[in-house]
């Protein structure tokens, strides 16, 4: 249909740049890894390189791999990049991302294997649906993009286990999973409306009689609306923690 909207808010056409630009879904890739930057600012002392890599490396794990997986796995966005380069692309950022946590493990110690392991998973089994779809639901997402990003940030780290410490981790992973519940609360019915819906018409009749016309365009406003805010919000933040952890070093 000539009027479809986009497929997604920040979707771009016309060009392979464009479709690259696209599937790395930039708003919602920054979004994620703030929750690595949650994590590492809440050890008492930070390792700036450790910092960057695990972000580097959540950025080429979820950011490229597991978004070109998504892509290659039932064309959500409508891009024409080959299956060869999706692939291609997914492998060799998976791959790196490994390296790049195989790297930490000097610092962070033994304890970053099971999550490097877990990562691999996750990648591979919520974005092309294995074990029958189990980790691809609204928890799954919450906890693979949400709480695990977060707690990664904080175990490469290697901070001492205090109750304090701990408390504090299992709390940035709940808001991290609830921020990240929210997102799939408000995406998931924006991708219907964008993807899936013909056509919508209606009104809306308000108290005093008036009437309020009902199209796709107010339908996805207030979703569209607040996904823009909260993948500027978040990472705004987590750029605010960053900064005030450098400049108390």
């Amino acid at each position: 249909m000539a009027d479809a909207p986009r497929a997604a808010f920040y979707a771009h056409r016309g060009s392979p740049a464009a479709d690259w630009l696209t599937i790395l879904h930039p708003p919602y890739t920054a979004w994620h890894l703030s929750y690595v930057a949650f994590g590492a600012c809440l050890a008492p002392h930070i390792d700036w390189a450790v910092c960057w890599l695990s972000i580097a490396g959540f950025l080429l794990a979820v950011g490229i791999a597991a978004h070109a997986l998504d892509e290659w796995n039932g064309r959500p966005l409508g891009t024409r990049i080959s299956a060869r380069a999706l692939w291609t692309a997914a492998v060799l950022s998976l791959t790196g991302a490994v390296a790049l946590g195989i790297a930490v493990l000097r610092h962070a110690g033994l304890v970053l294997i099971p999550f490097m392991v877990v990562g691999v998973v996750l990648v591979l089994g919520y974005n092309l649906e294995l074990f029958n779809g189990a980790l691809h639901t609204d928890l799954g997402f919450a906890l693979a993009w949400g709480a695990f990003p977060a707690a990664v940030g904080y175990v490469a780290q290697a901070p001492p286990w205090t109750v304090a410490g701990t408390l504090a981790l299992v709390l940035v992973t709940v808001a991290a999973t609830a921020l990240s519940a929210a997102q799939r609360r408000l995406s998931t019915p924006a991708r219907s409306l964008r993807r899936k819906t013909r056509t919508v018409s209606g009104s809306i009749v308000l108290a005093d009689g008036t009437t309020q016309p009902i199209d796709r365009a107010t339908m996805l406003a207030p979703l569209d609306g607040a996904l823009k805010l909260l993948s500027s919000a978040v990472p705004a933040l987590a750029a605010a923690l960053l900064l005030a952890r450098w400049a108390g070093r």
